[in-house]
């Protein structure tokens, strides 16, 4: 598969824009462990290996487990908080929202465990790996790591 264009060359103030997002989530006070499973959780319901391949790097380099990358995909059965289930459940509702609508029943999960800024901040999040995900599957980015 070849790249189809280079949206960072045609367009640098765009991807500093949705940069400067991605920043401000890691700015944030939400947990960077958080942050990378989110990241990771994302692109594996988009199909983005670019991202997959990036983040899951990323989370290991920081200190999460292969065990509980491996297992992100099953993550209702798998090793994590009910702080990292409530996140993941959300962002599986916002990136997947075209198929249903974020049930209140998510929405309730997500408020026992995340204050207000923490929930916008989360969702702010799950917006911006969404974007990256799409950037990155439309031009088909291309990953030197995956090639051969």
């Amino acid at each position: 598969m070849s790249a189809r264009l280079d949206y960072n060359a045609i367009d640098p103030q765009g991807t500093r824009a949705l940069a400067g997002l991605s920043q401000h989530v890691g700015d944030s006070s939400l947990e960077a462990s958080l942050i990378d499973l989110v990241n990771v959780r994302v692109s594996q319901l988009n199909g983005c290996a670019y991202c997959i391949r990036l983040h899951t790097e990323e989370a290991v380099e920081r200190g999460e487990s292969h065990r509980r990358l491996h297992l992100l995909r099953v993550w209702p059965e798998g090793p994590f908080t009910e702080r990292e289930r409530a996140a993941l459940a959300w962002v599986d509702a916002i990136t997947l929202v075209s198929q249903a609508p974020v049930s209140d029943e998510v929405y309730a999960r997500a408020r026992a465990q995340f204050s207000d800024a923490d929930l916008v901040a989360l969702t702010h999040a799950a917006i911006a790996m969404n974007a990256w995900n799409r950037l990155g599957i439309a031009f088909r980015k291309p990953d030197p790591a995956l090639a051969g």
